[in-house]
């Protein structure tokens, strides 16, 4: 019987937190963009211009998007700044710069550069072009291991069909830290061109 309460219990909390994981997801804007390709984990996605509020942070991966996270959500929740909250939107993506990395924040697709307000501090916005990027998607807890071992998958993916490399490879986060692991959704993903694209790109 106590066997049975427990298991009772355990499928109840996984329901609530999948029930409660979808109702997030679904009030978050994620940026639009077209499959252009998928094959098993890995998707070529098409992803048009988008506006980023963005920090540069010194350390480690996991430092270093702790660092850039909070000046960020205090500019979109007004806190160090006048006017209006700014929608959360998904993913918080983060990139090395030389021996540094940048955390952004992806803005509405309402709200363009020259729109948005003001941030203090160290924030810039940043302009991305219309980009063609090869994916790579993967749940569970956000370690350097698993990062790299995604990027190594997504890179030998993107040598094997006809793809180059064509900027900095990005981690892409979706959830909060609260989220159970097997509900996470983790992004590797890096700008591409070439011939596998089948596109202008």
């Amino acid at each position: 019987m106590i066997q049975i309460i427990i298991l009772a219990t355990f499928t109840v909390t996984v329901l609530a937190a999948v029930g409660a994981y979808v109702v997030a997801m679904r009030s978050i804007e994620i940026p639009p963009y077209s499959v252009v390709r998928t094959d098993g984990e890995f998707e070529l996605r098409s992803y048009p211009e988008m506006t980023l509020a963005q920090v540069t942070r010194a350390g480690t991966r996991r430092h270093s998007v702790q660092a850039g996270f909070s000046p960020l959500a205090r500019y979109i929740f007004a806190k160090d700044r006048v006017g209006e909250k700014i929608a959360m939107t998904a993913p918080v993506v983060q990139k090395p710069m030389d021996d540094k990395w940048t955390v952004s924040f992806i803005l509405p697709s309402n709200v363009s550069a020259e729109d948005a307000p003001k941030p203090s501090g160290d924030i810039r916005l940043v302009t991305e072009p219309a980009r063609l990027m090869a994916t790579i998607r993967f749940s569970g807890v956000w370690s350097d291991r698993r990062f790299n071992q995604a990027t190594n998958r997504l890179r030998r993916w993107i040598e094997s069909n006809d793809f180059s490399i064509n900027g900095q490879f990005e981690y892409g986060y979706y959830n909060d830290p609260f989220t159970p692991a097997f509900l996470r959704r983790n992004e590797v993903l890096v700008p591409v061109k070439g011939r596998g694209a089948g596109t202008g790109h």
